[in-house]
């Protein structure tokens, strides 16, 4: 839960909360007035952290450094992440091999830019009868690439479309 979307102080609305002393830890079951009473006394707020517990968990913190030490939580969870983009090229079953040899080019590119990419072979009409052929360019594609990749997922029908994904090699797990 974003911490703008917490409830303090006043703003919570129960009879009883679960009140969890930042300093101590210790916790007890209050009427919501006592807690109110309590971070008054202490010049702190009381801030709803879990809402949907039966009764709701409360804490007795300062709310502003509160508030600042989740955004920074959340910038560097943000840092941390990193996207992978999926690339995809297509083919067909009955492509030639120099096609075959130009898009697998394609997908050497992408990979060495570190990209994943999703080869999907595109069956049409009487070909569906025929999915071993489609099977046999998604090997002669891994059979072009060398080691310049890793498997991801193996071939597997789609409805009309085989496809596998393979990942650069440097991003082995």
């Amino acid at each position: 839960m974003a911490a703008k979307d917490l409830r303090t102080n006043e703003g919570i609305r129960v009879r009883e909360v679960r009140l969890i002393d930042d300093d101590t830890g210790e916790q007890a079951i209050v009427p919501t007035t006592e807690a109110l009473k309590r971070a008054q006394e202490r010049g702190v707020d009381l801030v709803e952290v879990a809402p949907q517990a039966k009764p709701p968990v409360c804490k007795l913190l300062d709310y502003g450094k509160y508030k600042f030490e989740q955004e920074k939580k959340n910038r560097e969870a943000k840092k941390k992440q990193k996207l992978v983009k999926l690339k995809e090229i297509r083919m067909q079953p009955k492509i030639e091999s120099h096609d075959l040899q130009f898009k697998t080019k394609h997908i050497r590119e992408f990979l060495d830019e570190g990209f994943k990419v999703k080869v999907t072979v595109r069956f049409r009409g009487r070909e569906m009868a025929h999915t071993e052929i489609g099977r046999q360019v998604l090997d002669r594609v891994l059979e072009n690439l060398g080691d310049a990749y890793h498997l991801d997922r193996s071939p597997m029908m789609e409805g009309r479309f085989m496809s596998m994904i393979v990942s650069p090699a440097s991003a082995k797990k």
